[in-house]
């Protein structure tokens, strides 16, 4: 069988005929071979820098989608470089960034909800493997056991340890095996050529496979595994293999059946590739977490990515909403932007259709010209991603030997200038090492022309020198099988050749040397009288080793003590002998005699054991004295210290730690003690488990049943936590102290405190993020964690100097919004003051008045943090939200220790109050005019607001503090009077004596008022006229006709006890005096009338049994 067909040995030499690699300073993935210098690309071709122009045929790896040198991707990349090269995602993001993955998510019908843009395909991978495992932790309940991953055997994830532990491609795993994840497990792959046996339907097959899945479920604990990965057509590790029909929809059902998720890599196979954008969108399945890449930017810029469903975005986001995962590069602005030129431009070409058009042709093509050919094993793919599986018997399927390396000899041949085409080569198709096959997979705009081309050039053509892939049977076959068995030869024979002269030429480097020692030698007889004197010294040397003996000698005793280990040596006696066994390397290595070398790496050895023994001793002990965890509550409710280690064990850990301390002392460069690494490492498990229940204890009780209620001080668990951290981390600063050197203190704890400080940290995000969505209710939450934290970071840093920016650094966000509270609360006032309506029309104050009263009631209760914080923003900051936002609080947690709230914050805390009053006020009073438009009614509702206001001053500890500062509500009770008291003067009008006499008048003049004596009414009436007395009846009239509907509408307006009071007090005050003098004088008008048809309808005393109805 001859795969390559060759005219002369001289065409198995380097890819461009050289026979040797020039030195390059690249690290080539073969430094062995000299590679091609690639000069420009046009179209579909590659130009070399001799000259050659080579048909891209498999678009690299299959990543060239569009062709090459695209100037619209040019412009783009240009542009954006030129306006953004860069951006820091942790703060920014892009259009490019934010279009590109909308562009992504859409394309998927409503399925994925997120995108996430890395640079390569392994990268995709290592997001997706902890996307799927944060998922898994951040459900409600969390599902923390959830630690494998279940991939396929012969696939490829990528080449970063932990996308290479997930794939199963034997040679680029062979290497770093030790170094990979164990977690993960493989089952079958679904390749129908090789492993479906010839009596299966496909129904049978898949069945077996779905089986297979959910034997290695049950095999490693279905409650364990996280995502089952699989590529939807296996690229380079099989060679474009495809699944069976309705091979995914079994995965994914035993995927639903046990919990797990789907991840699907198309990093090669997608996005187009495969004759619809999403290679899943032809299996009838949709995955959980998707990997994208090489033909979503074509190669123009690195970019990779992955899209998540909805169901995994949601869990992150109803947890901490922070996906635990980032690069530097991640979402780059000029990677964006030309793969979103490139996938617009796939979509306005409709090219994607086009790769289901020419894939049809291709897969024709390469069938009708090889398919029958006796050493082309099989042909499969989808789209444009092809594969061509050889092999050497294809009756048993069997593969060429691996040292033929077939698929490479192909991909070379191909880049010959008879050929001029580039196909991917790769092995392993058969078993992960044997298997070889090529991919045929160009651009997604190639032509029939092009199509047809490929074919006629991979197909054998024996009489043209053109790439071959098989030949004719018969003779013709055994002639050209011989002479690639002749081509291979020649190729070793070449190499041999090669060596052959490097060996001749170190041989002639070595006789130059020769003579050169042999002039040398002449002088060195002059030396002899020197040897001589040494001569003298023998007897001294030979003492010297007679010394060295010794520890050689007792090695053996050594050696047996520190096999017994410290347990059955006993301690001392085992930290002496190696103490011993390093006095006696260190004299061996002084010596520097070649002799004792042997016996330096047998001490070495032991003292090696010795350490690592006395290690797991320390480990053992501590493990023996470190419960899993502890219930803090049992300690805080009776009072009691939270355990230590004994000082039993302390003595003994810490004699441990001394003497493996000087064992790592002066090393170079400084390493970390080991033993300080177990300690944290042991210790912090159980911290982190102790408080692991607090924490969510604080989460917890934020939640309210009524989502209205106000927060009260100590409702939350928040100040339980801290009292149990505190407790439980003085307790272990106290078992450091005893163990461990004074400069290892603060390293150690930092180190054995961490996760449950990470802990904390995600606790108050979590708390953070409920009082931001509960800012009017929960705001004093804030306040007091802050409080809380501040007091539990001063006490810590005060008994151990530490942990202070740690615990800052968690208190930060919450900090922040109960910063940014104050202002948002005086704004969130004004809001929703405005928002409303409507408005009560009997004047009945509203809600948000009490609300508000309610908030600075609880606000007092947390005087200190809110006094610190209003103190750092300045006077009067809050009222702008920018100012508050920008205000002087940094990361660092001030000392509430020394603040002296009655010097500081009561004042400050007032004036804060009065704002607040005063926001609310002008803000009940513009939605009044708005609203209400009756001025009465105004009134009523402003003084009713007012009145509601001072009663909750009163009646709280605000009265202490706003105590002679209340003049804010005298402004507006007079406010709310003059308003009430308008339809007060228009009644009074008609009681205003204005009736004069004329000169005719019989009286002469205006009737007297009655000072001096008694008025007499009836006196006066003779006086007047008949229009005066028209007049004077009318006044009665239309002043009853006012006076009643004035007395209807008090009655009937909503006021407060207060309000009704005063506003009576008030009237009767304008209206009773003028009414009883205007009755003095004018009640005779009445005279004569009978049955109630007078005008004057009441007395003095029965208006002031009126009044006094009103109160």
């Amino acid at each position: 069988m001859v795969l390559i067909k060759l005219d002369s040995a001289s065409e198995m030499k380097g890819t461009n005929g050289a026979s040797a690699p020039t030195k390059s300073a690249v690290l080539h993935r073969d430094l062995s071979e000299e590679f091609l210098s690639l000069s420009s690309t046009e179209g579909n071709y590659l130009i070399l820098e001799d000259g050659r122009r080579i048909f891209d045929a498999s678009g690299g790896a299959a990543v060239s989608c569009i062709g090459y040198r695209n100037k619209r991707v040019a412009d783009a990349t240009y542009k954006q470089i030129i306006d953004a090269p860069y951006c820091s995602t942790v703060f920014y993001t892009t259009k490019a960034q934010e279009e590109l993955c909308r562009l992504l998510v859409d394309s998927t019908g409503g399925h994925m909800a997120r995108a996430y843009i890395v640079s390569s395909g392994s990268e995709a991978m290592e997001a997706a493997i902890k996307l799927a495992r944060q998922y898994f932790v951040e459900l409600k309940p969390s599902q923390p056991q959830r630690t494998r991953f279940i991939s396929r055997r012969q696939s490829y994830h990528g080449i970063t340890l932990g996308a290479l532990a997930m794939g199963g491609h034997k040679y680029r795993r062979e290497k770093f095996e030790p170094l990979l994840m164990r977690n993960v497990s493989q089952v079958s792959p679904c390749n129908a050529f090789r492993f479906k046996a010839p009596e299966q339907t496909d129904e049978q097959y898949v069945a077996r496979l779905a089986k297979e899945l959910d034997d290695e479920f049950q095999e490693v604990g279905p409650d364990t595994v996280c995502a089952f990965v699989a590529e939807p057509i296996v690229g380079a590790a099989q060679g474009c293999v495809p699944s069976v029909a309705g091979y995914f929809k079994a995965m994914r059902a035993v995927c639903d059946k046990y919990g797990a998720l789907l991840i699907l890599d198309e990093v090669m196979c997608g996005m187009g590739r495969s004759g619809t954008l999403h290679a899943w969108q032809q299996e009838g399945v949709v995955p959980d977490i998707q990997t994208i890449g090489k033909a979503l930017g074509g190669g123009y810029q690195p970019i990779a990515g992955l899209l998540a469903n909805h169901k995994v975005i949601d869990g992150i986001a109803r947890g901490s909403s922070v996906f635990v995962h980032g690069h530097t590069y991640q979402g780059h602005p000029a990677c964006c932007a030309a793969a979103l030129e490139v996938q617009r431009i796939i979509q306005e070409e409709d090219l994607v259709a086009n790769v289901a058009s020419m894939g049809q042709l291709l897969s024709q093509g390469l069938e009708k010209r090889i398919g029958g050919h006796p050493n082309v094993g099989n042909i499969r793919g989808r789209g444009l991603f092809w594969g061509v599986e050889f092999v050497s018997d294809k009756t048993r399927l069997t593969s060429f030997p691996e040292a033929v390396h077939v698929a490479m000899g192909i991909s070379k041949r191909g880049l010959d200038p008879r050929y001029a085409i580039n196909v991917y080569p790769g092995a392993g198709s058969a078993d992960g090492l044997l298997g070889d096959h090529i991919i045929i997979s160009p651009a997604f705009n190639v032509k029939k022309e092009d199509i047809e081309w490929i074919v006629e050039t991979v197909v054998v053509r024996p009489n043209c020198r053109r790439m071959a892939v098989g030949l004719a049977n018969g003779r013709l076959a055994a002639d050209e099988e011989a002479r690639a068995e002749v081509d291979v030869l020649n190729s070793r024979l070449e190499k041999t050749t090669q060596l052959t002269k490097k060996i001749q030429a170190c041989l002639g480097r070595l006789e130059a040397t020769g003579k050169s020692v042999r002039d040398v030698a002449g002088p060195l007889n002059g030396e002899t009288r020197k040897l001589q004197i040494l001569g003298n010294n023998i007897d001294a040397v030979i003492a010297a080793i007679e010394r060295l003996r010794q520890p050689a000698d007792s090695k053996n005793d050594e050696e047996q003590i520190i096999r017994m280990g410290p347990d059955k040596a006993g301690l001392s006696n085992y930290l002496g002998s190696i103490k011993r066994l390093n006095k006696a390397l260190n004299d061996m290595k002084a010596s520097n005699l070649r002799s004792t070398q042997q016996t330096v790496a047998e001490l070495q050895r032991l003292v090696k054991l010795g350490n690592s023994q006395l290690e797991n001793a320390f480990d053992k002990l501590l493990r023996s004295e470190t419960p899993r965890m502890i219930e803090p509550l049992h300690f805080i409710t009776k009072n009691k210290p939270f355990p230590a280690l004994s000082q039993d064990k302390y003595n003994k850990l810490g004699l441990m730690n001394s003497f493996v301390q000087q064992q790592t002392a002066g090393a170079n460069p400084p390493q970390e003690s080991p033993v300080a690494k177990i300690y944290a490492e042991i210790r912090s498990q159980y911290l982190s488990s102790s408080l692991v229940n607090m924490a969510a204890a604080s989460s917890n009780t934020a939640k309210k049943k009524n989502p209205d209620a106000i927060y009260r001080a100590g409702t939350n668990g928040i100040g339980t936590y801290a009292q149990a951290m505190e407790g439980l981390f003085l307790s272990e600063y106290e078992n450091i102290c005893n163990i461990f050197t004074r400069e290892d203190w603060g390293s150690v704890f930092q180190a054995t405190c961490q996760p449950a400080l990470v802990e904390l940290g995600r606790t108050l995000r979590e708390l953070n993020g409920h009082i931001k969505q509960h800012m009017n209710t929960d705001c004093c939450l804030a306040y007091e964690i802050v409080e809380i934290i501040s007091a539990l970071s001063n006490h810590l840093e005060s008994k151990t100097g530490e942990l202070k920016g740690s615990l800052a650094a968690s208190l930060k966000p919450v900090r922040e919004t109960a910063k940014a509270s104050l202002a948002e609360l005086l704004e969130d006032t004004k809001r929703r003051v405005n928002s409303l309506q409507a408005l009560p029309q009997d004047g009945a104050p509203i809600p948000i008045i009490s609300e508000t009263m309610q908030r600075l009631q609880t606000m007092v209760d947390f005087l200190r943090p809110i006094s610190s914080i209003m103190v750092s923003l300045g006077d009067g900051n809050w009222k702008s939200v920018s100012a508050s936002r920008s205000g002087a609080v940094g990361d660092a947690i001030p000392s509430l220790a020394s603040f002296d709230v009655g010097a500081d914050g009561e004042e400050i805390f007032a004036h804060y109050c009065t704002d607040t009053i005063e926001a609310l006020m002008m803000a009940l009073d513009g939605r009044a005019r708005l609203l209400l438009q009756r001025k009465p009614v105004m009134g009523v509702f402003l003084a009713n607001s007012v009145v509601i206001i001072e009663r909750m001053i009163v009646q709280s500890d605000l009265g202490r503090l706003l105590q002679g500062r209340l003049s804010v509500l005298e402004a507006w009770r007079k406010k709310a009077t003059s308003l009430y008291m308008d339809a007060c003067k228009d009644v009074s009008v008609y009681l205003f004596d204005v009736i004069k006499t004329g000169q005719g008048g019989r009286s002469g003049g205006r009737p007297t008022s009655g000072q001096g004596g008694a008025v007499d009414s009836a006196s006066i009436m003779k006086g007047l006229g008949s229009k005066e007395k028209a007049e004077i009846k009318e006044k009665f009239q239309l002043f009853n006709a006012g006076f009643e509907d004035m007395v209807q509408k008090h009655k009937s307006y909503s006021m407060e006890k207060e309000v009704r009071q005063q506003f009576a007090k008030d009237m009767q005050n304008m209206i009773e005096p003028l009414y009883c003098r205007f009755w003095d004088r004018y009640h005779e008008v009445d005279k004569g009338k009978k049955g109630g048809a007078g005008r004057v309808r009441w007395d003095k005393a029965g208006i002031s049994g009126v009044f006094l109805g009103l109160y």
